[in-house]
C-alpha cells in the first residue's frame, strides 16, 4: 500500500502516534487509508448537506474494510457571487480544489480516494486532482435540488433559480411586480441541492458519469432521496474495490472516454462552461480536445434531452425517465458510444447499461425523433474569434441562430448589466462585453444577470450579447462566450467600436465583425491593454499564469 510510507516499520512509530492521538486504533492503521475530499460547506444550497453523503461514504469505506480519512475543500456558490467582484474567483477556484487535493493526498499518502462534490468549480477541480494523482478514485455528488412550483401557475412548468433571474428582467421591464417575484424567489428553489436545471454543476455531474468516473445515478439522483444515500455507501465499498483491482483514472479517462462524454454533453445540451472543463481535465492525462472536435461530435449526436434553461424539464425528470445510463444506451443503439470503455463500477459501459431502458421518451428521446438534428454546443470560428468562441445552441430561438446587428460595446459586465436594466438596449444590438476573460477579468466571470434580465424583458429574440467572459449553464438566448483570444491578449474583440456590424452565423458556425481585415489590422496596431483591475494577491498572480479559454483556462 501507498499509505505504507506512514504508518508501516519501526521508523514510523512516531506518524503511527500521531494517528493514534486522533483515535485510530491498529487495526485501522493497517487498513487501506482513504482520503474523502469533502466540499460540505454552509453557503452552497448544492454542499449544505455533503455531511450526510460524507458520513455515507465512510460508511461505506469501513463495510468494505478500509479506513476513511476526511478533509475540507473550499467550494464557491456561483449564484451568490453572481453579478460582483465574487465571480472573478470562481473559475480561479477550480485550480485551488485540484492543487489542495493533490496536496492533501500526496502529504499524506492516501491509497485512494473519493471526492464529495456538487456544483460548478468543484466537479472539475475534483477530476483534475483525480486525474493528476491517479489513485483509485470515484466521485461523487450530492445531487441536483428539486425544481419549485410555480406560486400562482399551478398548471405550469416548474420553476428553478434561473426563473428567479429572468423575472428580475420582468419586474424592470413593467411585466411582473415585485410581489409577484418575491413569491417566486420563496418557491424557486425548495430544496437543498444542486439548481435543478442542466447548468453547470449538474452538466459536470452527468458527464462524471460518462467519463466513467461516478456511479450510474451520480449526476441524477435528486439530493432529498434516500437512494442518493444509498448510492454515496456503494461508492465507500467500490473505491475499495477498485483500490484491490489497481483500477485509476488513467485507465477510465482515455481519449475514448472524453469523446463519449462530450457525446452526451451533446445530447444533453449542457452547459458551454463544460469546454472549459473537459479540456482542463482531459489535460492532466495528456489529451488533446480540439475544438473543431466539438463540432464534429455535435453534428453526428443529436439532441435527446429539453432540460431548463432550454427545455421545461429538469434534473428529477432525467432521473426519473432513467439517467445518464438511459441517455448512454440509446447513443450507443445509434453507434455514437465507445462500449469497451472501462468505468469506475469495475465494468465497461456497455456491461453498465446491459440492462438499463428509457422510462419516459418525452424527457430522453429517440436518436430517430430528436429535440434536435444535431447536439447541444456549437463552436464559432471567424475574425472576431480566430481561436473560437461557444454558444448553447439548443437553447437559442430560431430566430436568432442567424442575426446581424450594431455593436454595442461595454468593457465590464457591470456596464452592460447597467445598460440593459435601464433599458438602453434596443432590438437588433449585439451587446459586446469585453475584457472579462480569463486574464483580463480576470476570472473570466459568468453572465448570468445580463442575459437574464434580457431574457425576462422578452428581448432574447431580438439581441445577442458576446463576450470574451462566460456564461452560467442557466443561461439561454443567444449568447456567445469564451470569444479567444480575449481583450486583454489582443483579441479583435478589444477593437470592436459602437455602431460596428456583427454577423452571427450559428448554423455555418461563423462569427463575422463587418470591417474591413486592413482596418481591423490598423486598429490592432493602435491598442493599448487596460490597466490590471486586481493587482495582488491569488487573482493578480492567476492572471499572470492562465491560459486562453481555447485551451480551457488552465493556470500553467
Amino acid at each position: 500500500m501507498k499509505s505504507d510510507i506512514v504508518k508501516k516499520g519501526v521508523e514510523r512509530a512516531p506518524h503511527r502516534s500521531l494517528f493514534k492521538a486522533m483515535g485510530y486504533t491498529d487495526a485501522e492503521i493497517r487498513r487501506p487509508l482513504i482520503g474523502i475530499a469533502n466540499s460540505a460547506n454552509t453557503i452552497i444550497p448544492g454542499h449544505v448537506h455533503l455531511d450526510k453523503i460524507v458520513e455515507a461514504v465512510k460508511a461505506g469505506v469501513y463495510m468494505e474494510g478500509g479506513t476513511p480519512i476526511e478533509f475540507g475543500v473550499i467550494g464557491i456558490c456561483d449564484g451568490i457571487a453572481m453579478n460582483h467582484e465574487g465571480m472573478k474567483y470562481s473559475l480561479a477556484s477550480r485550480e485551488l480544489i485540484a492543487d489542495s487535493i493533490e496536496v492533501m493526498a500526496t502529504a499524506h499518502a492516501f491509497d485512494a480516494m473519493v471526492m464529495v462534490t456538487n456544483c460548478d468549480k468543484i466537479v472539475p477541480g475534483m477530476l483534475m486532482a483525480a486525474a493528476r494523482l491517479d489513485l483509485p478514485a470515484i466521485v461523487i455528488s450530492g445531487g441536483p435540488m428539486l425544481a419549485g412550483e410555480h406560486p400562482e401557475k399551478t398548471d405550469s412548468k416548474k420553476i428553478d433559480l434561473i426563473t428567479v433571474f429572468e423575472s428580475v428582467g420582468a419586474v424592470l421591464s413593467g411585466n411582473m411586480t415585485e410581489e409577484q417575484l418575491t413569491l417566486i424567489e420563496e418557491a424557486a428553489c425548495p430544496t437543498c441541492g444542486s439548481c435543478a436545471g442542466m447548468f453547470t454543476a449538474n452538466s459536470m455531474n452527468c458527464l462524471t458519469e460518462a467519463i466513467g468516473m461516478g456511479l450510474p445515478g451520480t449526476g441524477t439522483i435528486p439530493a432529498v432521496m434516500s437512494a442518493r444515500i444509498r448510492l454515496a455507501k456503494e461508492a465507500g465499498r467500490q473505491i475499495l474495490r477498485l483500490f484491490e483491482q489497481k483500477i485509476t483514472p488513467t485507465k477510465i479517462m482515455t481519449e475514448q472516454a472524453f469523446i463519449n462524454a462530450l457525446t452526451v454533453d451533446m445530447a444533453l445540451g449542457c452547459s458551454t462552461n463544460t469546454v472549459l472543463h473537459l479540456a482542463a481535465i482531459a489535460r492532466e492525462v495528456n489529451v488533446d480536445i480540439d475544438l473543431d472536435q466539438i463540432n464534429e461530435i455535435s453534428k453526428i449526436t443529436p439532441h435527446l434531452c429539453s432540460l431548463s434553461p432550454g427545455g421545461s424539464h429538469h434534473l428529477q425528470d432525467l432521473n426519473r425517465a432513467g439517467g445518464v445510463p438511459a441517455v448512454i444506451k440509446e447513443l450507443s443503439r445509434a453507434g455514437l458510444i465507445n462500449n469497451e470503455c472501462l468505468t469506475v463500477t469495475g465494468q465497461t459501459v456497455e456491461e453498465n447499461i446491459k440492462n438499463i431502458r428509457i422510462l419516459d421518451d418525452d424527457v430522453i428521446r429517440s436518436t430517430d425523433n430528436p429535440y434536435h438534428e444535431q447536439g447541444g454546443l456549437a463552436v464559432l470560428f471567424g475574425n472576431l474569434a480566430p481561436e473560437g468562441c461557444v454558444v448553447k445552441q439548443s437553447a437559442v430561438l430560431d430566430e436568432m441562430l442567424c442575426h446581424e446587428g450594431p455593436a454595442r460595446v461595454f468593457d465590464s459586465e457591470e456596464d452592460a448589466t447597467r445598460a440593459i436594466m435601464e433599458n438602453q438596449i434596443k432590438k437588433g444590438d449585439v451587446i459586446v462585453v469585453r475584457y472579462e476573460g480569463p486574464m483580463g477579468g480576470p476570472g473570466m466571470r459568468e453572465m448570468l444577470t445580463p442575459t437574464s434580465a434580457i431574457a425576462g424583458m422578452k428581448l432574447d429574440a431580438h439581441v445577442a450579447l458576446l463576450t470574451d467572459g462566460r456564461f452560467s449553464g442557466g443561461t439561454r438566448g443567444a449568447a456567445i462566450g469564451h470569444i479567444s483570444p480575449e481583450a486583454m491578449q489582443k483579441g479583435p474583440i478589444a477593437i470592436v467600436w459602437n455602431g460596428d456590424l456583427i454577423a452571427i452565423d450559428i448554423p455555418a458556425k461563423k462569427l463575422t465583425l463587418k470591417v474591413p481585415d486592413r482596418e481591423i489590422e490598423d486598429r490592432l496596431s493602435r491598442w493599448s491593454p487596460l490597466k490590471p483591475k486586481i493587482t495582488h494577491g491569488y487573482m493578480a498572480r492567476y492572471a499572470r499564469m492562465v491560459s486562453s479559454a481555447s485551451e480551457g483556462a488552465v493556470v500553467k
